[in-house]
């Protein structure tokens, strides 16, 4: 039997980013929503709601993983919006929720966001995001992309 799951894609960033970084989400959201897939952020604001804002103008879902207890706490354009409680905790189940990760600008949440997705296996992609070296001063297995549809390419 063909697997029938909605493919999902981790997008992540600040919750305070600049006017080019919300376009690069937006666009970014826009993207995974034409071509199927859905995309799973932290459900604040900046980088996440511009992506957000993108795949609803696309038609596309978009879940938010919000770190309080309450459902209004997530940003308008949120098809689902999970409460779970877990504060900053709530970045492991955004870094594994989705088959791959793109990162947008960021602040120390989106770096352990990274993190914890690089641990766990999955594809990591930046736009306008962290660079990072590993203990041998070598680049990180992080994938920069240029544009937002190069970043979706790569996750897809």
């Amino acid at each position: 039997m063909k697997d029938q799951r909605l493919r999902v894609v981790s997008v992540i960033g600040a919750g305070a980013c600049t006017p080019e970084q919300a376009q690069l989400a937006e666009e970014v959201g826009r993207l995974l929503a034409e071509n199927g897939v859905a995309l799973v952020c932290g459900g604040r604001g900046g980088v996440m709601e511009a992506a957000c804002r993108g795949a609803q103008k696309a038609g596309g879902i978009a879940i938010g993983l919000l770190p309080g207890s309450d459902v209004s706490d997530g940003n308008s354009y949120l098809t689902v919006a999970l409460p779970t409680g877990l504060g900053h905790a709530r970045n492991a189940l955004i870094a594994l929720a989705g088959s791959s990760v793109i990162a947008i600008g960021g602040g120390p949440g989106t770096l352990s966001e990274i993190g914890l997705a690089l641990k766990a296996g999955r594809r990591v992609i930046t736009l306008e995001s962290w660079s990072m070296k590993d203990y041998r001063d070598e680049p990180a297995t992080v994938v920069v992309a240029q544009t937002p549809a190069e970043a979706v390419g790569l996750a897809l």
